[in-house]
């Protein structure tokens, strides 16, 4: 079995289906590791889903920003959709509430102990090992399970901004989904802050990219990883970054995680939005 991981797809199908194809990914032995975002901006979430869902165990798959999003646009009380999503075909899709199920409880961090990998969206904040993000994210994922509303009804937000043990209830919960689904950039106690933008290299002080600090208890696992298109391929401090930007006229890219250095695999996009958001 060979391991292929694909960085943030946002609904770009066609892009999707040349990058796998140009692999050689073969669904009686292959795996296809997903960094999450698998919708909106683009122009086919609706048929990226129905993709990635068809592909059952062949798939791994984690929950980015975005597919929280449509989540809490159409299981939530409150959010509403914004005027640049490009949910409305899923939104009203005959299979609209199998698709939902299936992205409803995919997880948020997933963790091959084996092989020492960890998948999530966006990053950990130092103070995280692998084992601690993959508790967390199991809470966040029961939470989902037992209570989608509430949840989608109170995750918004920046707050708190700082990890804590102490923390409780939606506090936690908000925090822990922020950093598995939004992180860039952090200071080594576990402060985050969610409106930095662009590629990180000019943060003042104390501010680093998540994965650059030295303290970091993930270091002993590979942490791949999306999100983060302004960066664009990362593979330094034992990290694996993948989101080439794919939906803003960059490549969607994919890389054997089987093989050590083994060099990406890109598929170029026309982009289907002119300025990152």
């Amino acid at each position: 079995m060979t391991r292929f991981a694909i960085g943030d797809i946002q609904g770009c199908y066609d892009e999707l289906r040349a990058l796998v194809a140009r692999a050689g990914f073969k669904a009686d032995r292959d795996q296809l590791w997903f960094t999450g975002d698998l919708v909106n901006r683009g122009p086919k979430s609706l048929e990226v889903l129905r993709y990635v869902r068809a592909l059952g165990g062949n798939a791994v798959v984690v929950l980015g920003n975005h597919d929280l999003h449509l989540l809490a646009v159409a299981l939530g009380s409150r959010r509403k959709p914004r005027a640049d999503d490009t949910l409305d075909a899923v939104l009203s899709a005959r299979d609209r509430n199998a698709l939902l199920e299936w992205l409803l409880h995919l997880p948020l961090v997933h963790f091959d102990a084996r092989r020492g990998d960890l998948l999530v969206h966006a990053g950990l904040v130092p103070q995280w090992s692998a084992g601690v993000a993959v508790e967390l994210a199991r809470e966040v994922e029961a939470a989902l399970a037992t209570d989608p509303r509430n949840v989608f009804d109170n995750m918004y937000g920046d707050q708190p901004d700082r990890w804590s043990d102490t923390l409780h209830e939606m506090d936690r919960l908000r925090f822990a989904i922020n950093v598995f689904t939004r992180l860039r950039m952090c200071t080594s106690d576990g402060r985050v802050d969610m409106k930095m933008k662009g590629t990180g290299e000019d943060a003042p002080p104390p501010w680093r990219p998540w994965f650059a600090h030295e303290n970091r208890l993930s270091r002993d696992v590979r942490v791949i990883f999306g999100h983060w298109s302004a960066r664009g391929l990362v593979r330094t401090h034992g990290v694996l970054g993948l989101d080439t930007g794919c939906v803003w006229g960059g490549a969607l890219t994919a890389v054997n995680l089987d093989v050590p250095d083994a060099p990406p695999l890109s598929t170029p996009c026309s982009g289907y939005r002119a300025v990152e958001e």
